[in-house]
């Protein structure tokens, strides 16, 4: 055997393992998920009954299913504008700032790479009523009203998403750090020779050159949204998603459908339901990413 069959081979055999991994966790249970959702199996019983689309029709008839679908959306909606807007803004400060630069980036960073469960938990407390939650005492020393927070309808959800997107600004102010530095500063130096100020030099140049980087990041956070489990899990009352299922995203719904009501077919169609939105956001991603936009 010559040495190049060798290295090709040898190359082979190492591309096939990421492959192997990639068919047994990832794609086969994709395509046994898509067959379930044909089936009424209840994860106890060894028989699977086809029942057509019988799941896909009496899902929609499921009002939890439905609020869970309203509340997905709610947290892209609310979540996604907020870490990105704030995310932009917190990079264009420390970007000007030349002294502990990096002391900084690991201080906004840290949230992120620390356990989500952990960050829940101490984010729950701190909604907790006084004298326990840290906000309402600070509302109580300002002489504001404390706010009941998690055990509201109203404010679950939003508590909720303050909670995610303080977790994701690090990631994003990262990404967006990377990208202020590779505009050319000959552009910003022009402007101003032109009598551009700051908000002019943001809306016309920063902003233009950032769009690539945008587009990624609100396309990644809305997945990351879309999939939101782990805090409302560990932030609502036994993993509940309440009050009144008001914070109950779909992938909890999924959750409960199967492993507390052991309706592993209803909990398929919902998982190839959100499969089928995060695919539909993938394709949008990238078709706006392979545009070549001209500035």
């Amino acid at each position: 055997m010559r040495l190049r069959q060798k290295k090709i081979i040898t190359a082979y055999t190492f591309l096939a393992i990421p492959l192997l991994f990639f068919i047994v966790v990832r794609f086969y249970p994709m395509v046994y998920s898509f067959w379930l959702s044909f089936t009424d199996w209840d994860l106890i019983s060894p028989k699977k009954n086809f029942i057509g689309l019988l799941n896909y029709i009496n899902i929609f008839k499921d009002e939890v299913f439905v609020k869970a679908i309203i509340n997905t959306l709610k947290y892209v909606a609310f979540g996604v504008p907020a870490v990105i807007i704030v995310s932009l803004y917190l990079a264009l400060v420390l970007n000007r700032i030349k002294k502990f630069q990096g002391f900084y980036r690991l201080l906004y960073v840290m949230p992120y790479i620390t356990p989500l469960v952990a960050v829940s938990w101490v984010w729950k407390w701190m909604y907790q009523q006084p004298p326990i939650g840290f906000i309402n005492n600070l509302l109580t020393i300002l002489g504001l009203d404390s706010q009941p927070f998690l055990m509201s309808t109203s404010q679950a959800l939003p508590s909720i998403v303050v909670t995610t997107v303080w977790v994701n600004l690090g990631y994003c102010v990262i990404i967006f750090l990377a990208g202020l530095q590779t505009i050319p500063q000959e552009y910003i130096e022009a402007a101003k020779i032109d009598g551009a100020n700051r908000r002019q030099i943001l809306w016309r140049i920063t902003i233009p050159l950032l769009n690539p980087i945008i587009v990624f990041l609100a396309v990644t956070q809305s997945i990351t949204f879309l999939r939101i489990f782990t805090q409302v899990y560990n932030m609502t009352d036994q993993g509940s998603g309440g009050p009144l299922n008001s914070t109950k995203p779909l992938v909890l719904y999924i959750y409960q459908k199967a492993f507390m009501s052991f309706d592993m077919g209803t909990a398929a169609t919902a998982t190839v339901i959100l499969f089928g939105i995060i695919m539909i956001i993938t394709l949008v991603q990238m078709i706006i990413l392979n545009k070549n936009i001209e500035y």
